[in-house]
């Protein structure tokens, strides 16, 4: 994309919309030295192309016709390396990560027709590590969704019941590991868009401690919210993925470059016997939210752990979604729908150039959640500033240590992933209010460790009405190993992933 000087009538209107009172005498002045700053800009185009790397010569794939899930963005076969760590496993990359080559959406009409140049970093990790994408997986419109309704290509389909959703937002990378159509699959995570559609579809999602997986060459919402994440039908996968994708990468800030990266698989042969584990209470018995039997399975399968199991309470919980609320609104106004992504380090540039352009010209096709974080978010910048943001900083970082303090006396913390059952999908055409209630109201237990940073697994925790309940532990920053044992500690004592009868029979 290259950028055009402004001209003077250019400026006269941005001097009117910040209040500059700027003369025709001023504007003269300072469009000569806009003109002359400009340079820098075009430098910048110069350069930047002299960088590029053209993109490999691969089959786009294509969309599959028969999809009853929905859940497939683009059917494909890209082989990784011959010899690796996950040799012979099939994996789906959500479709807000760059696959290049492949048609990107990141399930919005703002992104119709772009095509990544590049790999993103876990994508380049996962080839080198022998895997094959066999495709990307739908999304929700732009990630900001929790229910699986808001994509563009329509809905994510619940491989245990058809009529419900998925969970969001990596929607088609837990639907098609519950039906098991790959072994392994990214998802992102920025409110429990791993988390969310794991629980729901009965499978295992991660995710990781802030900045231990490279975000590059993902689609943002907010940098201090993002983060990319393994899934998989088992404890297993996810440590045999994590170990791939974890580490710095050398272009995403956010990272640690003294980051360690162990082998996550050995952390699943360890005893459970010495874990001490935290039930959180106000995880449990959410007002006009949590129903009782999903309560009672996530305490029955905690209760039955070989470990020291107790109460601990952290009240904070309960108005943390507050804090996430507000951060996130004006994170993703500014940074994904202002700046297009590109304001964030690591977002490719072709990538916030196509936004930018898909964002305007398909304004009317976004979904209701991406419309009302626009409207709000957009409001309170313009009548306020970054102070309602300023404020939810400071409180995260409260937050954070109330967390801490409890996982200084235990081990991890347990609770309820979700705290219903999957609900049913809106109807086409569904007003905004219902479409933003299905979106959302699963979040509460899920989106404060977006804003903490502490890793998060949700694993299965048996059935209720014929539904999959996710149990959520939470454990300490950087200590993924804790977690992963006291994951696969309980993956055993429920059974782990269960059964589909739906789209074809047990597995």
């Amino acid at each position: 994309m290259r950028a055009q000087p402004p001209t003077p009538a250019d400026l006269a209107a941005i001097s009117a919309r910040y209040g500059f009172g700027l003369t025709g005498e001023d504007l003269a002045a300072y469009h000569e030295l806009t003109t002359e700053t400009f340079e820098s800009y075009a430098a910048v185009e110069r350069q930047a192309a002299a960088h590029e790397q053209p993109a490999p010569g691969r089959d786009p794939g294509h969309r599959p016709h028969d999809d009853p899930l929905g859940a497939w963005q683009r059917r494909a076969s890209i082989k990784g390396a011959p010899t690796g760590p996950l040799a012979g496993r099939t994996v789906a990359v959500k479709d807000n990560v760059c696959v290049a080559g492949v048609p990107m959406s990141g399930g919005s009409a703002a992104l119709e027709g772009f095509v990544p140049a590049r790999d993103a970093t876990v994508v380049t990790r996962l080839l080198d590590a022998g895997a094959e994408i066999t495709g990307t997986s739908v999304c929700e419109d732009l990630c900001l969704s929790g229910g699986s309704h808001t994509s563009a290509t329509g809905p994510v389909r619940n491989p245990h019941d058809l009529t419900r959703s998925a969970g969001g937002s990596s929607s088609g990378s837990a639907a098609l590991l519950a039906a098991g159509e790959v072994d392994l699959a990214i998802g992102g995570d920025q409110g429990g868009s791993v988390r969310i559609p794991a629980a729901w579809c009965g499978v295992v999602g991660l995710k990781p401690t802030f900045g231990l997986v490279p975000c590059t060459g993902s689609v943002p919402i907010e940098p201090s919210v993002d983060h990319l994440g393994p899934m998989a039908r088992t404890v297993a996968g996810v440590a045999d993925l994590l170990s791939v994708i974890a580490g710095p990468d050398g272009r995403d800030p956010r990272q640690d470059p003294r980051t360690p990266v162990p082998d996550y698989r050995l952390a699943l042969d360890g005893d459970a016997g010495e874990l001490r584990v935290g039930l959180l209470a106000e995880g449990f018995g959410l007002p006009g939210r949590s129903d009782p039997a999903v309560d009672a399975t996530v305490r029955a399968l905690a209760r039955r752990l070989d470990a020291d199991v107790r109460d601990v309470s952290v009240p904070e919980h309960r108005d943390a979604p507050h804090v996430w609320t507000v951060i996130v609104v004006a994170g993703a106004t500014t940074q994904l729908i202002d700046l297009a992504g590109g304001g964030v380090a690591g977002c490719e540039p072709g990538l916030a150039a196509a936004l930018h352009r898909g964002r305007r010209e398909h304004a009317g096709r976004l979904s209701a959640t991406v419309k009302l974080v626009t409207l709000l978010g957009a409001h309170l910048i313009h009548t306020g500033g970054g102070a309602h943001y300023a404020m939810a900083r400071q409180l995260a970082v409260r937050l954070t240590a109330a967390y801490d303090a409890a996982l200084a006396e235990v081990d991890v913390l347990a609770l309820p992933t979700l705290p219903m059952t999957a609900t049913r999908l809106p109807a086409p055409g569904a007003p905004p209010r219902e479409q933003v209630a299905r979106a959302l109201e699963m979040i509460p237990n899920t989106c404060p460790f977006d804003v903490t940073g502490h890793p998060a697994i949700s694993v299965p925790a048996g059935l209720s009405g014929g539904l999959p309940v996710g149990l959520m532990l939470v454990g300490r920053h950087g200590d993924e190993v804790t977690l992963l044992r006291a994951a696969a500690a309980c993956e055993r004592l429920s059974g782990g992933c269960p059964a589909i009868t739906t789209t074809g029979g047990p597995r």
